[in-house]
């Protein structure tokens, strides 16, 4: 689709070539060009100076090509040996090229772009040895590029190699073909702008932050510049009247940025003049002067009442902007602190000036902090803040506490799941960039404590909960604490299988939580720290063996033991402890270590006491059952298997699997096994017959319980209850059968 492009330059200036609409599901291109990059080696030959080729290579459309090295650019897999692949201008015909923040030599760089019919190229912030020089004289090599391009952005680069000024072996003024130029940042000089001025169709400059210190060449080129950005120009030594009258005689110039990126006082009234100069800059659209403090409502008022067609002006930082005229909600643009309006406008346009986007996010905290409604576009322009400043402490500090207030509570049920997700990675990044900040720490968990995050939004819980844990271990304030392990128990629950197994090989997890258990039962106290701290060990612990190891290593058992006692009156907790602990009975040759006679007795205890909740008793029936049919050393409990464990109504359970009570229900058990294993599975699948017949179906469950069920030697309770939920299955598969009512539960005597 095509793009709408401003009239008003923005300083975001990056070549976009595909969709990161939050709002919209990825399209089938974006897909597929995700796919390709991460896959770029299968589909690839090396060849002998060890660049990739495509095994097989349609001709692509050019626009794709062009999306496609956008795509490995973004994604981090840009590189000398990846970039091989367009080598081949036959197939891969690129004309945009962007190249921003990858890893490229000035060789690969040659072979691989410079062969192209390009139009234009942004190869800002390149993260190698190459120069500006190394570009143009790559460029300037290929006549079709000397005539054809159009706009290059090369922000950030060095001008000269290791050998200075002799490395320059082009200059600027051979690109004939030259619309607009950007070189912020770089190193420029005064005779690098003397040589850019003689570009013969250049209209777009921008010389923001290089060490120019006069401006006058641009004289040499008043009859064609219609855009100059000249911001944070720290270096500049010319005299104030001598700056205002090189900008007078740009009659053309239809876009001027001269804003200041250290927020100063305008000592020598610098903007005061300029837009008090009459007839000054009549074609003027937009007008950038951020950044001066002490610039005049009135002024300002003027100025812009006396140029009609006047459609953005920056006034952030400088007082102005206060009046009805000023305010932005019109024609006007206005980049400014008086209102919610202006702040999303410099939000959008500041998004790569840390000092202007720190401002701006101070402004915008307190006017975000009794939202009302969702606003879904400001979040989206502080996230584009803070991934243009991941560095910045300052910046991820007041944009994560922005963050919280324009999520919080109901707020963020009315954003996009994406732009929610993206959110969150860019809160995860903070917290492990700045993990010793304890404020920021707290900003962003603030966020995460949602459960329609940690439910619904879709991001990498398992990255996530394993950072949490990882920053735990710095932080000794009890609300950080307390937040962290929250944060950290939903997400395990929320874990496959596989991914809590992975955790669980960590055992500086197990740790971490054990250590913080201990802290809160020193104490003797009852909160939500020790109880999400539980919550997390028993998810974690949950058919993972390699954590329930963990556990015994770090004593579990022992503190385990301690707190079944000290918290004996406290049902949530000892339904938690002894979660854990059925988790360990369910691994085999990890049963032994329970076999301690305080503790069995114990359990026992909780088992036959019928004033003990029921879900309490049904984790010390599973821990008994697992147990008692442990092998080798016949180990049996007097009475267990005349335990009446079918009178339990109000429970809530669920299981990912079943394969946990396949073993207790081989022949050789005894019934007393037999009955709390066949009770549970009946439970499930009377409560959600369709899931849970279907894994007894998968995981071939169905063929033992007919085993046990045609058994000579199996108890004649046990035999109705394993009919009983065949029954159930025969139902769920074959729903139209006439099977008989269950039966009724009944007691074992």
């Amino acid at each position: 689709h095509d793009a709408f492009i401003s009239t008003v330059p923005d300083t975001n200036r990056d070549l976009r070539v595909y969709s990161t609409d939050e709002e919209s599901p990825s399209s089938l291109t974006d897909m597929s060009m995700a796919w390709v990059c991460h896959n770029v080696e299968v589909l690839c030959v090396a060849q002998e100076d060890g660049s990739l080729h495509f095994r097989h290579c349609p001709v692509f459309p050019q626009e794709l090509a062009d999306q496609l090295l956008h795509r490995m650019a973004d994604e981090g897999v840009l590189n000398d040996r990846t970039v091989g692949i367009f080598q081949n201008p036959e197939h891969l015909r690129l004309r945009r090229a962007f190249i921003q923040s990858s890893q490229l030599s000035a060789e690969a760089f040659r072979l691989s772009l410079c062969p192209h019919k390009l139009q234009e190229l942004n190869a800002s912030h390149v993260h190698s040895s190459i120069t500006i020089s190394d570009v143009l004289h790559s460029l300037t090599s290929n006549k079709l590029c000397r005539q054809g391009l159009q706009t290059l952005l090369m922000d950030g680069l060095r001008l000269y190699g290791e050998a200075g000024e002799e490395s320059l072996q082009a200059s600027f003024s051979m690109l004939r073909g030259l619309k607009k130029l950007s070189l912020a940042w770089t190193d420029l000089d005064d005779r690098g702008l003397e040589d850019i001025c003689a570009i013969p169709m250049l209209e777009s400059l921008d010389v923001s932050g290089t060490n120019i210190t006069d401006l006058t060449p641009l004289l040499n080129c008043q009859s064609r510049l219609l855009s100059l950005t000249a911001h944070g120009l720290q270096k500049l030594e010319m005299p104030t009247s001598s700056f205002i009258l090189v900008l007078s005689k740009l009659h053309l110039l239809r876009h001027l940025d001269i804003s200041n990126d250290r927020l100063v006082m305008d000592r020598d009234n610098l903007v005061q003049q300029l837009v008090e100069r009459p007839g000054i800059l009549p074609q003027l659209v937009s007008l950038d002067v951020s950044g001066w403090r002490g610039v005049s409502d009135a002024a300002i008022q003027a100025f812009v009442e006396d140029r009609p067609g006047l459609r953005f002006i920056g006034l952030l930082g400088t007082a102005a902007g206060g009046s009805e005229l000023l305010c932005g909600d019109g024609r006007l643009k206005v980049a400014g602190e008086s209102s919610l309006t202006q702040l999303c406008e410099a939000l959008r346009r500041y998004s790569d000036r840390e000092s202007f986007i720190r401002e701006v996010l101070a402004h915008l905290y307190s006017h975000t902090s009794d939202m009302e409604e969702p606003q879904p576009h400001i979040l989206k322009l502080v996230l584009a803040g803070m991934r243009h400043h991941t560095d910045s402490l300052h910046v991820q500090l007041v944009a994560s506490a922005c963050v919280f207030n324009l999520t919080v509570q109901e707020l963020v049920l009315g954003m996009p799941l994406r732009l929610l997700g993206n959110v969150v990675q860019q809160l995860l990044a903070a917290m492990k960039n700045f993990p010793n900040h304890e404020q920021l720490q707290k900003n962003c968990l603030l966020t995460l404590c949602s459960d329609h995050i940690l439910q619904v939004v879709p991001f990498d819980r398992y990255e996530a909960a394993k950072l949490i844990m990882m920053l735990l271990g710095n932080q000794e304030d009890q609300t950080v604490q307390r937040m962290a392990v929250a944060v950290v128990s939903i997400l395990v629950s929320k874990l496959s299988t596989e991914e809590i197994a992975e955790l669980g090989a960590e055992a500086f997890i197990m740790k971490q939580l054990l250590s913080i258990v201990q802290q809160k039962a020193s104490l003797g106290v009852v909160d939500s720290t020790l109880k999400f701290a539980l919550s997390a060990l028993w998810n974690l612990t949950d058919e993972t063996p390699t954590a329930c190891r963990h556990f015994i290593q770090c004593q579990g058992i022992e503190l385990y033991m301690e707190l079944l006692e000290s918290y004996y009156s406290e049902s949530s907790i000892q339904q938690k402890l002894l979660g854990l602990l059925n988790n360990v009975a369910e691994v085999e040759e990890l049963r032994m270590e329970l076999m301690n006679e305080d503790l069995v007795e114990h359990i026992l205890s909780l088992l036959i006491n019928p004033v003990v909740e029921v879900d309490i008793s049904y984790f010390a029936g599973g821990i008994l059952a697992h147990l008692v049919s442990v092998r080798g050393p016949v180990w049996t409990l007097e009475h267990f298997s005349r335990l009446n464990v079918f009178s339990y109504t109000g429970l809530s359970l669920s299981f990912r699997t079943f394969q946990p009570f396949y073993p207790l229900l081989h022949v050789s058990q005894c019934s007393g096994v037999h009955l709390w294993a066949l009770w549970a599975i009946q439970f499930v699948c009377r409560q959600n017959a369709p899931q849970y017949c279907n894994v007894l179906q998968s995981e071939g469950g169905t063929d033992i319980l007919r085993v046990l069920s045609s058994h000579p030697d199996t108890h004649s309770d046990v035999k109705s209850l394993t009919e009983n939920i065949l029954k159930i299955l025969e139902r769920n598969f074959h729903p139209t059968s006439s099977g008989t009512k269950c039966a009724n539960f009944i007691s074992v005597s």
